[in-house]
């Protein structure tokens, strides 16, 4: 491992540290750091629901609990999100606050957490696909595999191409709604173009990625975005970018979505609104929400929340995304020999 990964991982765990003692301390609060608070209805507003949680030992990561978040009371399983973390993100209060928001809008999502230190690649790909399979496997009570989306972050947004190729094709799962939300992607390994060009017909995409993100290339995540054979209407990038409201910074850096530290507004109208309204249309069938989950840079998509006069700056929003920064700007660039897609940089 080199040096830069080392760093990169110091990072993860740094912020996941500073996670966990918030989560002691106080708990996730129930409004957001900075002036613009929750949304109170609509897509990103808090579901009804109670959250319930389930653990049962990680197949493959000794010592380890793989999590199952889900809406407390149900009487019938739910669709599901199987969620890959990044480096450092081995308990689930690293994004605590994701997963909660999940359970609460009503369906499912399995957290699994894989080793950051002495494993390749393959073996991290492994333990995330054996802990997937082996909650589908011992709770059916919980999980409806007929609609199933995988999301993932850095380590998690690449590898979660190729864990929801095995799903949906190899297993079959999603075949009444799939979806995939990547972000701030890094490498994703055991993908080939055959694989990218074979994803079934039903399937979305949500690609983000962060403008202050300095660790991350962006190729990589434009790489997998074009190649993968979703059409246009169906897939939609989507860049974020910082500003400053009522001096609080809202930061768009590697760290968002962000409840180990600053759980702001990004959070709820950046991700969460995004991802409720993807979860509706994939899995509900709910074409009135496509305008604000794959909008193609509609009103309802990119319009973000304001405070005072002052308004946080639109998503930004393309089907043909190009990098707006040179590679030397990135711990990990797209070109580096690490990167099994490196052929596929712009």
């Amino acid at each position: 491992m080199n040096k830069w990964i080392l760093y990169f991982v110091a990072f993860h765990l740094l912020i996941s540290c500073s996670k966990l003692k918030e989560i002691e301390d106080t708990s996730i609060p129930n409004d957001l750091s900075g002036p613009i608070a929750k949304p109170t209805s609509g897509y990103g507003a808090d579901g009804s629901y109670k959250v319930a949680s389930v653990t049962f030992p990680s197949p493959t990561y000794a010592g380890k609990d793989v999590v199952i978040f889900y809406p407390q009371g149900i009487t019938k399983p739910v669709p599901v999100i199987f969620y890959s973390h990044p480096y450092g993100g081995e308990d689930s209060s690293y994004n605590i606050g994701l997963y909660e928001f999940i359970a609460k809008k009503g369906y499912a999502v399995v957290f699994a957490p894989y080793p950051t230190f002495g494993v390749s690649v393959d073996s991290r790909y492994n333990t995330l696909w054996q802990s997937f399979k082996k909650a589908v496997t011992d709770y059916p009570n919980i999980i409806d595999t007929h609609k199933v989306g995988f999301m993932g972050h850095s380590f998690g947004g690449g590898a979660s191409f190729a864990l929801a190729y095995q799903g949906f094709v190899n297993e079959g799962w999603g075949i009444n709604g799939r979806f995939i939300f990547a972000m701030a992607q890094w490498y994703s390994y055991q993908l080939t173009d055959t694989m990218l060009q074979n994803f079934p017909a039903n399937t979305k995409l949500i690609t983000q990625v962060y403008d202050d993100d300095t660790t991350n290339d962006h190729r990589m995540a434009i790489d997998i975005f074009k190649h993968i054979n979703i059409p246009a209407s169906e897939k939609d990038y989507l860049l974020i970018k910082s500003c400053t409201i009522g001096n609080y910074s809202y930061v768009a850096d590697h760290s968002l979505p962000n409840t180990r530290t600053a759980y702001d507004a990004y959070d709820y109208y950046g991700v969460y609104r995004l991802l409720d309204a993807l979860i509706d249309y994939s899995f509900n069938g709910n074409t009135d929400t496509k305008k604000v989950a794959l909008g193609n840079g509609s009103t309802e998509q990119v319009t973000m929340p304001g405070y005072n006069g002052q308004t946080m700056p639109p998503l930004v929003e393309t089907d043909t995304p190009l990098p707006l920064y040179p590679q030397s700007r990135y711990m990990f660039p797209c070109n580096s020999t690490s990167n099994p897609r490196s052929g596929y940089c712009e």
